[in-house]
């Protein structure tokens, strides 16, 4: 098939979506519409915010469809009206079988994990988090359950080990693209092979919530330096600064340094009296805080914050 006779329906929502959706257009792909989430209310003035998807597609001219209810009568009659030969989904909401049995190529998901690992909301936090040396991207088709379908490609990366997920993010973000322009191209010619997923090796990925975003200062130094960057830069991890004087400070910890052996003994979370640098006890060592956020001021090198402020201890912030 000719890639221009390809009638597609793109469905996403942030910015992990956008740069596909553009290189699809790019390579001379047609969209036929755009599915994603309505727009939100935001901040004192509660400004409607559209989704990053939304904001390409109106700069390129594409016909958009913000439904609430995926599973509204009117939006599916208007889903079958564009008649269309694949859907393509890209972070976005899980869909009822009724859209997902809809094209009569298939429906295909780019994901940003090495499935079956990290089936959820939020693979590449978690794949950081959990100290992964490696992760990736694979295209799938869609089936019932989430994130099981048979696996169209696979690619990989290595994760460093200070890496932050925000630099993962932005790597399989690019390579999501390719690997999408190249799933659609087999498509079209008709080369396309599956695989169904292997048994074993899955973890859960559910969506970072706020108790997820603590420092546990009784973990070991590596365990929380990889927590750190893996929620780094956003939503970031937390930890609540208590003052020689008792004063509480809550504080997002983008930044964390592993350091050489020495510190051993002490208590988790206690400051190392240092004047320059913020030091704090883990269950086997200490790491280095290297930037924060404290509440209400803005993120700053923590040798900037000691000069306003004497941090006895950290502990979990009160939720």
């Amino acid at each position: 098939m000719d890639k221009k006779d390809l009638k597609i329906v793109f469905l996403g929502t942030p910015e992990f979506a956008v740069c596909s959706l553009s290189r699809l257009l790019d390579e001379g792909f047609r969209i036929e519409a755009v599915v994603t989430a309505p727009d939100k209310p935001a901040g004192r003035g509660h400004k409607m915010l559209q989704s990053d998807v939304k904001k390409f597609a109106l700069e390129r001219g594409l016909p958009i469809l913000q439904p609430r209810n995926l599973k509204d009568p009117e939006f599916i009659e208007s889903l079958k009206a564009i008649d269309a030969d694949l859907f393509i989904v890209i972070a976005f909401r899980m869909l009822p079988e009724a859209v997902w049995q809809m094209p009569r190529l298939g429906c295909f998901n780019l994901h940003a994990s090495l499935l079956p690992r990290y089936r959820g909301a939020a693979p590449i936090n978690r794949a950081v988090m959990n100290g992964d040396t490696e992760t990736g991207v694979t295209t799938f088709f869609l089936k019932h359950e989430i994130d099981t379908g048979d696996i169209i490609r696979q690619e990989r990366i290595t994760i460093g080990p200070d890496e932050n997920v925000g630099s993962v993010h932005d790597r399989l973000m690019t390579l999501g693209a390719e690997m999408t322009f190249k799933t659609v191209a087999e498509i079209c010619e008709g080369s396309l092979q599956t695989r169904p997923q292997p048994e074993g090796d899955f973890i859960a990925a559910p969506k970072i919530f706020r108790p997820d975003c603590e420092i546990d200062w009784n973990a070991g130094s590596r365990r929380i330096h990889d927590h750190v960057r893996g929620l780094s830069p956003y939503p970031a991890a937390r930890t609540t600064l208590v003052s020689t004087d008792g004063k509480q400070t809550e504080a997002k910890v983008f930044e964390t340094k592993m350091l050489e052996d020495g510190f051993g003994g002490g208590v988790p979370g206690e400051i190392i009296p240092d004047k320059r640098r913020l030091l704090v006890r883990t269950a086997d060592g200490a790491l280095e805080i290297m930037s924060l956020q404290p509440a209400g001021k803005k993120r700053m090198d923590a040798s900037a914050f000691l000069l306003g402020y004497s941090p006895a201890r950290c502990e979990k912030s009160v939720l």
